[in-house]
């Protein structure tokens, strides 16, 4: 089920789903750990005698956030109760503590007393074995704790701070269903303290006057001791928690605006779009740098594992939206995240913990009998592609000194030694993780990885470095056009496979991934190949039914909706496989017309996105329901480039059109000039 409103500080991380229930806890780490194992945090309402739960079909729900925040804006209605909420939740921007503001109105014209109730089914560090909850009279609050994790729950109305009622006990043992079941009366009995698989419910009495409203505003407080819950718990009661939300909604909306776009060109809903995937893209990186891929712990269920680890890929490319975006901050934090997780290795492995442990992987060590490496190459070739537009874009010399050996030269020079005689990358995993062989994706990535470690050792001095990348990377063109490109059919394969005679067994599958082929500099985009492999990957790949959108690639087995009309549904439309192609027409425009013809595709990302604005990994062809997790990471940092690349390019043809001066081919840079961009936005 879709997280359709994620709240997050880069230590504390909130999930709701669409039926405005929490279901993932991350505390310290983005992505570790997940203090609810994904279970469900239930909300629910008494009154005259009558109960429901928030998922009961007798609500009418909005999910959404405040413009330009990551404070949310909800708006639950229940006619049956005669009741109407209005939530804001956040987490503080700085503080480890997750807060909720409840307005309740009376829909009926008399005095009523309502009880609200929250859940708590917590397995702290992600296990339910050794938890403690107990009531804490001195804060009049609840306390669930284990070892150095500590959660402190309370809360304020307009007269009082401190909880009304709390229910502690065991959950899922003996038949015992949880706490929750005590509130369906209206009343919750009390309990001192339990301890093993424990859970608490907290109560908040809320008196009305006819056709009035009242309010509480909660919060769960994060801490590694008791004695740091307490302090935040009594910060709160002193500041007034609702100064907390509003210096929250503050902070986000400074965060998102921060530099001047002119989105004067674009429909409000893209522009609306851009600064909800900003926001998004926020709740996904931890403080420590690890950009993870998605929280959304439902896709456990599928295949045992979850996405809340960092690809360097997905990083690097999330990174290179920051980097356009102005979020150099962010940038920086990641490349020294890499820095750390790359240790002494020349090159990156599978995915990487939040913290920088090696994460599970299902890439072999051996195979057939043979040693090999378990790597995607182009995760290691795209760090230093992106870290190359970073120093594009913010010239910052004294942050890159130190890098520069471990994580510029070091994987430049693996790269070089890492080809076969042909001049290709050796065989590696693909970036959809399924196929092992020569990937155009990655040799795209690795020429741009090239690329830019010669321009970095050209501009450090090291001249002799600076040639042998530049050589290698010409070599590794002339190899791909030699090897992976069929004239007879006019298209590039996606996948080459080393023959034992030298020669290589070609996968012409239509792929997305064959975006790369330009993307990165391995070709200018308007060269005649790049033409015919863009065209063909589009007409092979449309999803041709009401949804619309680009698959991955032919027949795409992973959560395959339509096995049989594959002609009409090539597989499941991906939000970053359609913006690869909204990237290539706006790479390729010479003219305002031109580039007018990508906006449809930013406009069906705006159509596939969530009320709340958060995009998810794939859809439904039929449908248009969000598959797999949601938010994906990658897919709001392809919305942003895809946007920021679009105002770039519609700067630069409407100066030119003035001028009469035909637009050059596009050479990238795109990084240092977003900053021009801004200044120009400073300026006027």
């Amino acid at each position: 089920m879709p997280r359709d409103i994620p709240v997050g500080n880069g230590s504390l991380l909130i999930t709701f789903d669409r039926h405005y229930r929490i279901r993932d806890l991350y505390y310290p780490w983005v992505g570790r750990y997940n203090h609810t194992d994904g279970c469900v945090q239930r909300f629910g309402v008494w009154v005259d005698g009558q109960f429901a739960w928030i998922e009961h079909d007798s609500w009418r729900r909005e999910l959404r956030y405040k413009p330009d925040t990551l404070v949310t804006d909800v708006r639950l209605v229940n006619d049956a109760l005669g009741l109407e909420l209005h939530c804001e939740d956040a987490v503080d921007f700085h503080e480890t503590v997750y807060l909720r503001r409840t307005l309740v109105r009376n829909l009926l014209p008399r005095e009523r007393d309502v009880r609200l109730f929250m859940h708590w089914d917590l397995s702290i560090n992600g296990s339910a074995v050794g938890d403690t909850a107990n009531y804490d009279p001195a804060s009049s609050a609840v306390v669930i704790y284990k070892d150095d994790v500590y959660f402190m729950f309370s809360a304020c109305d307009s007269n009082k701070c401190g909880i009304d009622n709390w229910a502690i006990g065991t959950k899922r043992l003996g038949g015992a269903e949880g706490t929750w079941r005590d509130a369906e009366d209206g009343h919750l009995g009390r309990n001192a303290i339990s301890q093993g698989s424990v859970d608490a419910t907290v109560g908040f009495n809320v008196q009305l006057p006819p056709g009035g409203e009242g309010y509480v505003t909660s919060w769960l407080a994060c801490g590694r001791s008791y004695k740091e819950v307490k302090q935040l718990t009594r910060r709160l009661f002193e500041t007034g928690p609702d100064r907390y939300l509003s210096r929250t909604e503050a902070y986000w909306r400074l965060w998102a605006r921060k530099e001047p776009f002119d989105f004067s060109m674009l429909p409000d809903p893209v522009a609306d779009l851009f600064y909800r995937s900003q926001l998004v893209l926020r709740t996904q990186i931890d403080a420590g740098g690890a950009i993870i891929a998605a929280n959304d712990s439902d896709i456990t269920q599928f295949g045992g594992d979850h996405y809340s680890y960092c690809w360097m890929r997905d990083g690097a490319l999330v990174t290179y939206a920051l980097i356009l975006a102005g979020q150099s901050e962010l940038s920086r934090s990641f490349f020294k995240y890499a820095h750390r997780s790359l240790g002494d290795n020349p090159c990156f492995l599978h995915k990487y913990t939040p913290t920088g442990e090696l994460a599970s992987s299902w890439h072999p060590w051996m195979l057939e009998g043979q040693r090999i490496l378990p790597i995607q190459q182009d995760e290691t070739s795209l760090v230093v592609w992106a870290l190359r537009k970073h120093f594009q874009a913010y010239r910052d010399v004294e942050f890159i000194k130190p890098l520069y050996h471990p994580l510029i030269i070091r994987p430049a020079q693996w790269i070089l030694e890492y080809r076969d005689a042909n001049g290709l990358p050796r065989p590696s995993w693909d970036l959809w993780e399924e196929r092992r062989g020569v990937h155009l994706f990655t040799v795209g990535a690795t020429i741009g990885a090239l690329a830019a470690a010669a321009g970095f050792a050209s501009e450090f001095g090291d001249a002799d470095r600076a040639r042998q990348f530049r050589e290698g990377a010409q070599e590794m063109r002339e190899a791909m056009l030699r090897h992976m490109w069929s004239p007879e059919k006019r298209r590039f394969a996606r996948m080459a496979v080393p023959q034992p005679d030298g020669t290589y067994a070609l996968d012409l599958t239509a792929d997305s991934a064959n975006f790369a082929v330009f993307a990165f500099g391995a070709l200018p985009v308007d060269d005649p190949c790049v033409r015919a492999e863009m065209e063909r990957l589009r007409q092979a790949l449309w999803v041709k039914t009401d949804v619309g959108g680009c698959a991955r690639y032919e027949r795409d087995y992973y959560h395959q909706v339509e096995r049989d009309r594959v002609d009409v549904v090539p597989g499941n439309p991906w939000v970053i496989c359609t913006l690869w192609q909204a990237q290539y027409l706006i790479a390729r425009a010479t003219t305002l017309d031109e580039l007018g013809e990508a906006v449809p595709l930013l406009e069906w990302c705006v159509r596939r996105a969530e009320a709340s604005g958060t995009l998810a990994e794939q859809f439904n062809p039929y449908s248009g329901a969000p598959i797999s997790v949601s938010p994906l990471t990658w897919s709001h940092a392809t919305f942003v480039i895809a946007c920021i690349e679009y105002l770039l390019k519609h700067r630069d043809l409407s100066a030119r059109e003035a001028t009469g001066a035909a637009p050059p081919a596009h050479v990238g840079g795109l990084a240092a000039e977003a900053i021009r961009l801004w200044q120009g936005g400073n300026q006027a």
